[in-house]
């Protein structure tokens, strides 16, 4: 009896630590996202609730919007390639997306080719469709082409299966859903559309007041120390042809400082930036898409 008692205790005491060893690895696989995760509550504006923070296509797109209208300007033509850089940095930031590593020769941003740091799911739909298609494709694609296929500008008819559709109606609806937009019906004499005016105009200024804020008041005269979040955000509105509208508001002189350093951001060279401590290249590899 003493025996049989003694090797079921050595079987649950074995049996225990198998749990407790599985348990570790299931902690240590999930140390990263829960970190990326960690991160992404702690670069959002302590005032904003759960449901009202942005992603960095939703914010770029914000931006974009009138907010009487509920539409982005009709001579704007960046605003579809700058959305889909901004999934590929908002990926990049959750710690989904990374860039192949450089090699012994340091190829460059653009020739490296993005793969799939982790599959799981983001919670977003658009992010969740891109995220698939770059873990789904063989070989893997460049930062360039990705943007390219996402937006659909390719000659090649076998993928244009990649191309991401009603990106900025999407992107609208999420926003209805969070509060900040409302859809209506507007004639246009030849044909109506749906629009999206503001109705939380709080969250827009929140956003309008931290970007002008990060040139301004909270100005580091640093890039690498930067949060590489609203970093990433005024680099993708300017490719996106939407951060001016977060100057207008400025006074003269605050509006002629605040571009004088958003310039000074523009001028970096993201390959030197990219090779910092703490870079993100693959953010710096869109940037560097978009200014080649």
């Amino acid at each position: 009896m003493n025996s049989l008692t003694q090797r079921t205790s050595g079987l649950v005491q074995r049996r225990t630590e198998a749990i407790r060893s599985a348990a570790d690895k299931e902690r240590e696989s999930g140390g990263e996202e829960e970190e990326a995760r960690r991160g992404e509550e702690e670069e959002d504006d302590k005032g904003d609730s759960k449901e009202t923070r942005l992603t960095l296509m939703e914010e770029v797109l914000l931006l974009g919007l009138k907010d009487r209208e509920g539409y982005t300007s009709f001579w704007n033509d960046c605003i579809s390639s700058g959305l889909r850089g901004c999934m590929l940095v908002e990926l990049a930031l959750r710690g989904r997306l990374q860039l192949e590593a450089c090699g012994v020769r340091r190829r460059s941003l653009l020739s490296r080719k993005v793969i799939c740091k982790s599959d799981a799911p983001t919670g977003d739909v658009l992010l969740d469709e891109a995220l698939k298609h770059v873990k789904e494709t063989q070989p893997p694609e460049t930062v360039q082409s990705w943007i390219e296929l996402l937006s659909g500008e390719t000659w090649n008819p076998l993928k244009l299966h990649y191309q991401l559709r009603n990106v900025r109606e999407r992107l609208a609806k999420n926003l209805v859903e969070k509060g900040v937009l409302t859809t209506e019906k507007q004639n246009f004499l030849l044909f109506d559309m749906t629009t999206h005016p503001l109705t939380n105009s709080s969250i827009k200024q929140r956003l309008v007041k931290k970007v002008q804020e990060s040139v301004l008041e909270k100005w580091v005269n640093d890039p690498n120390r930067m949060d590489k979040r609203i970093l990433a955000l005024i680099l993708l509105a300017h490719s996106s042809d939407v951060l001016e509208n977060a100057f207008a508001p400025l006074q003269d002189d605050q509006y002629d400082l605040g571009m004088k350093r958003v310039h000074t951001l523009l001028e970096l060279e993201p390959e030197k930036e990219s090779a910092k401590p703490n870079a993100n290249e693959l953010m710096w590899a869109v940037v560097a898409a978009f200014t080649k």
